[in-house]
């Protein structure tokens, strides 16, 4: 299955890649792939929100998608069939669409410490984008059942920088010991963490992996586009939501 999901991981990139060298922006054959934010429109429609700000409206689709809830991230896959037309930056065509685990930061307290899990994990990369946090990381699922992935905030010990966000990505494998180790994707929602005396918080992530504890550090800039589309530089990884929630 390891290199099955590799092969799909290369897949995505050679095909994005012979996407952005295509001239033809608007062609039927040319396509882009990027994260984006479900916004429901109506009853059963949505617009999406690149993490770059701009906005997309499905003009066709290949696919039937419903919005789950708000603002669900999703990856995307997208044809432009125009430029700027009725507010919005782009029609397009959505090809494919999948979902990501989209999730709040929650606290840790004495009641859920254990729940949340102390099972390493690898941060591959993490970054804002459209006030959520990017995270693509890697964990030993063992297929017992689906593990628990989480973003939380130590209550019980309080920021010892008060200028800075302390958080941990927690990981329980609910006693998995399988040495095999997928590639997953989450995004948390950051707007809860907003500060009204500042338009800016420094955060520190914090992760245990198998050779210990890594710490990112990333600036989340309020209500701001990302300065970069980070999905051209990483992989998309292979996502299943049935391995972990």
């Amino acid at each position: 299955m390891k290199d099955t999901a590799w092969g799909f991981v290369f897949f995505i990139v050679l095909l994005t890649v012979a996407s952005c060298n295509k001239k033809d922006e608007h062609s039927l054959g040319e396509f882009h792939i990027d994260i984006a934010t479900v916004i429901p429109m109506g009853e059963n429609g949505y617009m999406l929100m690149l993490d770059n700000g701009k906005q997309l409206w499905p003009a066709a689709t290949d696919v039937h998608y419903l919005p789950v809830g708000n603002y669900q991230r999703v990856f995307v896959n997208y044809t432009t069939l125009s430029d700027e037309q009725g507010g919005y930056d782009h029609y397009v065509k959505v090809n494919d669409i999948w979902n990501i685990l989209t999730k709040k930061v929650i606290e840790q307290t004495s009641q859920n410490a254990d729940s949340i899990g102390h099972d390493p994990v690898k941060i591959n990369e993490a970054w804002v984008g459209n006030d959520y946090l990017n995270i693509d990381f890697m964990f030993n699922y063992g297929g017992v059942r689906p593990h628990a992935i989480n973003l939380v905030i130590d209550s019980l010990h309080p920021d010892k920088a008060p200028d800075t966000l302390e958080l941990e990505f927690r990981h329980n494998a609910y006693g998995s010991s399988s040495p095999k180790f997928f590639e997953g994707f989450i995004c948390f929602d950051l707007k809860p963490l907003q500060r009204a005396d500042t338009d800016s918080v420094q955060l520190t992530v914090k992760a245990k992996d198998e050779d210990g504890e890594k710490i990112f550090n990333v600036v989340y800039r309020y209500n701001q586009a990302a300065l970069q589309n980070k999905i051209a530089e990483t992989p998309i990884p292979v996502v299943a939501s049935n391995e972990y929630y």
